[in-house]
């Protein structure tokens, strides 16, 4: 969206930082005998017994305090689906991912907006003026562009005061295949199906080819605007 800046290259070596420490962390954990697979297990049957309804209610809630979407969709369909079925908890995480895509506008352009508006002026960040033939790209870019946090992607947009219907109609057609895809990729991942990983794979790739490919035609126009 924006050129690169010292501001935002920094911000990206912090987090690669981040990232490469929490992997060597890791690394030397799992040398040392960590037992990751049983971890993962106790952490599973603790979240399966708190039941579905505290499950997808913090799926629903919980990202927007910036707690990552991922912890909720990567293990929802192994959790959940022998009691729900796969198509059961697709469905019911995709109605918890847009009442947090709804929600979060919602708090951004009235409740929250005056604490929201000091926060990005402290970061030293201008929101951006959007006329009304431009909401749709905007949220576009918002939703294709990597590295913005989806609560983030939320809020921007409601501070920003997208119109509604515009915001959702953007938004659910590129935040429901990639989760879908993060779902199914998930389960295939804890239960070792290896074919079905592979499908899960290919389609996120896709998906991301073209969100690059959209953001990248946005950025075209924008420049020849």
């Amino acid at each position: 969206m924006a050129e690169t800046t010292p501001r935002s290259s920094r911000a990206l070596l912090i987090k690669l930082g981040v990232v490469a420490a929490v992997l060597v962390v890791g690394a030397v954990l799992v040398a040392r005998g960590l037992d990751v697979k049983g971890m993962i297990t106790a952490g599973m049957d603790f979240v399966r017994r708190a039941g579905p309804v505290a499950f997808f209610s913090g799926m629903a809630l919980l990202p927007l305090a910036a707690v990552p979407m991922l912890a909720f969709t990567l293990p929802a369909v192994s959790l959940y689906g022998p009691q729900f079925g796969t198509g059961g908890v697709v469905g019911l995480s995709l109605a918890a991912v847009t009442v947090n895509l709804c929600f979060g506008y919602a708090l951004a352009r009235r409740w929250l907006r005056p604490l929201l508006q000091g926060v990005v002026a402290k970061l030293g960040y201008r929101l951006p003026e959007v006329e009304v033939g431009d909401a749709t790209d905007l949220v576009i870019l918002l939703r294709v562009t990597p590295g913005i946090p989806f609560f983030a992607q939320n809020y921007l947009a409601g501070l920003a005061e997208v119109p509604f219907a515009r915001y959702f109609l953007v938004s659910v057609v590129v935040t429901w295949p990639l989760n879908v895809a993060f779902l199914l990729f998930g389960d295939a991942l804890l239960h070792g199906k290896g074919k079905m990983a592979l499908l899960s794979i290919c389609a996120l790739v896709a998906l991301t080819t073209t969100l690059h490919l959209v953001r990248k035609h946005y950025e075209r126009r924008k420049k020849a605007a």
